[in-house]
């Protein structure tokens, strides 16, 4: 089955608009979780710009499912989720300055950093999953380096698949398997929505976690949070609470 994690960061970003407490990220976590997701993902850059370092530790008190940590591998970040110990890390390769993730990581031009990050990460208990496209090669070295999952970057997929091509699917199927075939458990993120997840989920093998923010938190301010929960674990053939 594969998991529905949740990112809470637009949530942040609507509350840091105007300062204060509202909407509450803790309070929108713990009723996602109550509708049905199995976990909540956040990705804390350095500016803060919407999810903050104090919300990481406010969430790890309220996340009861599984938390999943965005981030580059800075000497900050890796300090905080050391402290925080959430169940799982994914490494993702936008420093700081960034707007958002749009690729994966070049994983042999990283080889040290990343494998001095993984084994510090899983000594402390946590999982560890790196951002990548969908080369071989990058997935082959993320698996000598002793990670314990790859996220494929579909943003690929989605722009396509917007323009009424399915099959470009099949490379995020050959990407998993291959993955599989290295040892990796695989999750998936980036652009997925209610539209392109079912025929994602349906066509990719050894999926084990969908990680969705953008699209749900703003389906929801039409449909609400709990339907909108709802219909993205329909798409992955989940029964809903």
């Amino acid at each position: 089955m594969t998991r529905l994690s949740v990112n809470v960061n637009k949530i942040a970003t609507l509350r840091n608009a105007r300062g204060g407490s509202v909407p509450n990220v803790a309070q929108a976590a713990t009723r996602i979780q109550q509708f049905g997701a199995q976990g909540i993902t956040v990705h804390p850059r350095p500016d803060e710009r919407h999810i903050t370092y104090a919300d990481v530790r406010e969430l790890r008190e309220v996340v009861t499912t599984e938390f999943n940590v965005e981030g580059y591998p800075s000497a900050s970040f890796l300090e905080l989720v050391l402290e925080a110990r959430p169940e799982q890390v994914t490494l993702v390769p936008d420093p700081p300055g960034a707007l958002t993730s749009d690729h994966g990581w070049d994983v042999t031009q990283h080889r040290d950093l990343l494998k001095e990050s993984i084994q510090a990460l899983q000594s402390a208990g946590m999982r560890v999953s790196l951002f990548t496209g969908t080369e071989e090669a990058d997935i082959e070295a993320a698996a000598a380096i002793g990670t314990d999952r790859i996220e494929l970057y579909t943003e690929p997929y989605a722009r396509e698949y917007a323009q009424g091509r399915p099959e470009a699917v099949v490379p995020f199927a050959r990407a998993a398997t291959f993955a599989h075939a290295c040892g990796l458990e695989v999750n998936a993120g980036h652009d997925l929505d209610a539209n392109n997840l079912r025929h994602f989920a349906a066509n990719v093998p050894y999926l084990q976690e969908v990680s969705i923010g953008h699209a749900l938190i703003s389906e929801a301010l039409y449909a609400g949070l709990e339907q909108t929960v709802k219909t993205y674990l329909a798409c992955l053939d989940i029964p809903s609470p």
